[in-house]
């Protein structure tokens, strides 16, 4: 099944460099996503731009080595973060000395994929990649446009080739079958799959020749971008003679990174060197957490255990993970949702904290 992956992609190679989109809404299984191609992909060298490395939790057996703010991959893949402009961390890639095939760049979960999309075709790089499709992630036990309030959200199916209906088995068919009708009605054309776990066929998804170039480019949307890019562009230079590995620019078109100013989300992150209370986390997810709070993720550190808990929150459901602590221990937690009162959810993260090691102190002192 990948080996038809791989000669199309030979195939497409004239055209440059095959990129895929992957868009979708927090939490809908974007990461899962490319954790699924990286460990699946057979015979193809596939570079993953993405956000932060903390977003991708690669599987440790197939990391070789991180350096310069790139993870290589025993499979010959690589993973790169984009903390600079995208045009910009896709010239590192195709500057790399290994041969790339594939090019697949994650967007953050309340951003417009349209911008990224524009970005591969009306810059410098419409000649050296080729923009396959981009793929929109949905998670269907928690997906509503009414609920998120979000023109993003809206967008991202929208402009989306391909749309997985993840995690279908955590709803009933017929509320599968539902959502379906409604993206439909939205995005008619669209390839719609349906997944558990983020798990597709990757010749469903990979080097499919959906995205349809002239249907954007003349759009207004694209209009008010490349204006947007031709009044900041801080591009305008010859690339073979610049040097890409310099990463002391603050000024750059951050298309990834700043989209949380979209339809009033904010993201708020808490951090303590001292353990949590399991009962107190606990208390808080049940009857604190506030209703306008659509995703959370981070690692924690709790009083009852000697493990690294890896937090993932969608909605109202989350997950715990046992791991390793691979540094000193800390609590890490980042909280993204509308409007959200940023001292109130520090204030009720500090009450988290478990008073053990201050009654433990207490003792020692008597």
């Amino acid at each position: 099944m990948q080996t038809s992956v791989t000669s199309e992609v030979m195939d497409l190679a004239k055209h440059g460099l095959p990129v895929t989109i992957i868009t979708g809404f927090l939490g809908s299984g974007k990461t899962t996503l490319l954790n699924y191609i990286l460990t699946n992909q057979k015979g193809l060298k596939i570079a993953v731009l993405v956000n932060e490395f903390g977003e991708i939790g690669i599987d440790n057996e197939l990391i070789v080595t991180v350096e310069d703010n790139i993870v290589e991959l025993s499979n010959g893949c690589i993973c790169c973060t984009i903390n600079e402009d995208l045009v910009q961390a896709v010239y590192k890639i195709l500057e790399r000395p290994d041969n790339i095939d594939y090019l697949v760049v994650e967007t953050t979960g309340v951003a417009d994929p349209l911008p990224v999309a524009l970005t591969f075709l009306g810059t410098e790089l419409r000649d050296m990649t080729f923009l396959d499709s981009i793929v929109t992630m949905v998670d269907c036990s928690n997906f509503s446009l009414d609920l998120f309030n979000s023109q993003a959200a809206y967008s991202q199916i929208a402009y989306g080739d391909i749309i997985i209906l993840n995690k279908i088995d955590l709803v009933n068919k017929s509320d599968v079958d539902a959502l379906e009708i409604r993206i439909r009605d939205i995005k008619e054309a669209a390839r719609i799959l349906r997944a558990r776990e983020s798990e597709v066929p990757l010749p469903l998804i990979l080097s499919v020749g959906l995205f349809n170039s002239s249907k954007y480019f003349d759009s207004e949307e694209s209009k008010k971008y490349h204006k947007h890019r031709h009044d900041h562009d801080h591009h305008d230079h010859d690339h073979h003679d610049h040097d890409h590995h310099d990463h002391d620019h603050h000024d750059h078109d951050h298309h990834h990174s700043n989209h949380l100013d979209n339809d009033g989300f904010i993201s708020i992150s808490f951090e303590s060197d001292k353990p949590f209370a399991v009962r107190k986390f606990q208390y808080f997810l049940d009857n604190q957490l506030p209703d306008n709070v659509f995703r959370a993720k981070g690692i924690l550190w709790f009083d009852e255990s000697p493990k690294r808990h890896i937090f993932h929150l969608s909605g109202k459901r989350f997950t715990l993970e046992d791991d390793e602590w691979k540094g000193e221990p800390k609590n890490q937690i980042v909280f993204i949702g509308q409007n959200l009162d940023s001292q109130m959810l520090c204030e009720q993260m500090k009450e988290c904290i478990s008073l053990s090691i201050d009654r433990q102190a207490q003792e020692f002192d008597k």
